[in-house]
């Protein structure tokens, strides 16, 4: 395993918070999310717990892709506000004790990025991928005066970044080595995108499709060497930056360089069975490649958390504590917790689990008030990836308060990036559930203060599985228990050691040696002795 320096200490600690940032808050009326709206709102995030915010790519594009095609790495696009705007943020947050992470989108650009169109006139710049002539199965035709065709890395807007070709082949004479001048130049131009931000305080990047770069590498191995040399020059450069992988299989990312890698609903030899196994319960975002599948957490009881507990013990194994996995709650691009038949009530045993499992946990936005994947939406800057799966059901607005559009923007509804969730009585908002002490995001507040003041729940403390079924019990660092029953009907299951002070939950009893687990219960429990 290469040798890095180690991750900065606050990484071990830290709980993400991720902000899709044209949803979140609107701070000037027109409908769309901004920085000044995210300033506006840091407050929740520091009474909620969270200290790192991953912010969805907020660069100059067309937004064809959500912003996914980036035209410009170094300014922000005017609908969020300005350069100025983000080095507030960055200040703003940190008097919060909250850092800043940006998303870096490595593999592809814009066909609106100026590397693009100059490459699209000029047949000697390999910036990108690019035939000489025809149009092989999977390229586009070429937009300028260059002939041929080039590669796409997503979508066809979305060109391929060039980093070379682990293998080479007579019949496809574009396929250029790693060490090509266009490969270098590219290597190059992501220290220079990250050296920018990191100069001007933020904290680091969750890295998109970081999998992706050098093609045809079908063990990712050239893909890491690119990957462990920018490691190497940020340990010195930026020594105390981090870098998270959108690449779901910790065991490849991390030897890599990357600092954590999230699971994922795709990623690795499992296609992320692992996440999936979890929350995907058929509705909101579903692959048609996907096999069905009985998730654990759903009222049926007829999953298991085997997937998902064998998973993290392999890339735990894999990665021997050079760095750390992180579970998402959703992200934008599949869906919420609050999705399809899961309903309210079956939150805070989630949530539970995901704050007392030694991952780093990634919340996303909204999610710890429940706010609902929402279904039908039209397709909005590339969310619609199949007849099943949209993802704009997981990016609508923040749920604020009771105002109109749930106090997110005061632009007209008809103008709002996308609708607010339209089942006003009974839809969630930060106001309401801030009022009262037993709802889910008081209970989201607990845990991640139990976590942080806790560290045997943290991601260092130890964890032995007593029971991965229903119920699903742990002890974290010998000295906690954790019992939780993502099912509708009561379980028990017989524990004799003896137990103390309940610190948190509700629906669980530990008498006379069985612990009882009502429908969708949850605790976590000090040990005696």
């Amino acid at each position: 395993m290469t040798s890095f320096r180690p991750a900065p200490s606050w990484l071990a600690d830290a709980v993400f918070y991720q902000i899709y940032p044209q949803s979140f808050a609107d701070s000037d009326g027109d409908g769309i999310g901004d920085l000044p709206g995210i300033i506006d709102r840091l407050d929740h995030l520091s009474w909620l717990g969270v200290d790192t915010v991953w912010l969805n790519p907020c660069f100059v594009s067309p937004f064809r892709d959500a912003g996914y095609d980036v035209a410009d790495y170094l300014h922000v696009a005017p609908r969020y506000g300005s350069n100025d705007d983000l080095a507030r943020l960055v200040d703003e947050a940190g008097r919060r004790g909250i850092r800043i992470l940006l998303d870096l989108v490595a593999g592809h650009t814009s066909v609106d990025h100026p590397w693009f169109r100059a490459s699209a006139n000029d047949p000697d710049d390999h910036r990108y991928i690019w035939t000489a002539e025809g149009r092989p199965d999977g390229f586009v035709a070429s937009p300028g005066t260059r002939p041929g065709a080039y590669l796409p890395n997503f979508f066809d807007s979305q060109p391929a970044l060039n980093f070379g070709y682990a293998r080479d082949h007579p019949a496809e004479p574009w396929r250029l080595p790693v060490d090509a001048d266009g490969p270098r130049a590219n290597r190059l131009a992501l220290r220079t995108i990250m050296d920018h931000w990191l100069s001007l305080g933020l904290s680091g990047f969750r890295v998109d499709m970081a999998a992706s770069l050098v093609k045809d590498d079908p063990d990712r191995t050239e893909t890491a060497r690119v990957w462990t040399e920018l490691r190497h020059w940020l340990d010195t450069a930026h020594p105390d930056a981090v870098l998270l992988a959108e690449w779901g299989e910790p065991e490849v990312s991390i030897p890599a360089g990357f600092h954590a890698d999230f699971f994922l609903h795709f990623g690795g030899p499992t296609d992320g069975l692992a996440l999936r196994s979890l929350w995907n319960n058929g509705g909101g975002t579903v692959h048609a490649d996907w096999d069905p599948l009985d998730c654990f957490f759903d009222a049926s009881g007829a999953g298991s958390p085997h997937p998902f507990v064998e998973a993290w013990q392999r890339a735990t194994a894999a990665v021997d504590g050079t760095g750390f996995v992180s579970l998402p709650t959703a992200n934008h691009d599949f869906s919420r917790l609050n999705c399809g038949p899961r309903t309210p009530d079956q939150l805070p045993a989630a949530f539970t689990f995901q704050l007392t499992w030694p991952t780093l946990p990634a919340i996303y936005y909204g999610d710890e008030i429940g706010m609902r994947y929402l279904p039908g939406l039209p397709d909005k800057e590339g969310s619609v990836l199949g007849p099943d799966y949209n993802r704009a059901g997981s990016r609508t607005p923040m749920q604020w308060d009771g105002t109109p559009n749930a106090g997110f923007s005061t632009a007209p509804a008809d103008r709002l990036y996308l609708p607010v969730d339209p089942s006003a009585p009974d839809r969630p908002t930060v106001a309401a559930q801030r009022a009262d002490d037993t709802s889910l995001l008081h209970l989201v507040h607990r845990l991640i203060a139990l976590r942080r003041r806790t560290p045997e729940l943290g991601s260092a403390g130890s964890v032995e599985v007593l029971h991965a079924g229903y119920p699903f019990v742990y002890v974290r660092g010998g000295r906690y228990l954790v019992v939780v029953n993502p099912q509708r009907s009561q379980v028990s299951w017989p524990y004799e050691r003896a137990v103390g002070h309940q610190m948190e939950g509700q629906g669980v009893e530990i008498l006379d040696g069985t612990v009882t687990a009502r429908g969708f219960g949850y605790g976590i429990f000090r040990l005696d002795g």
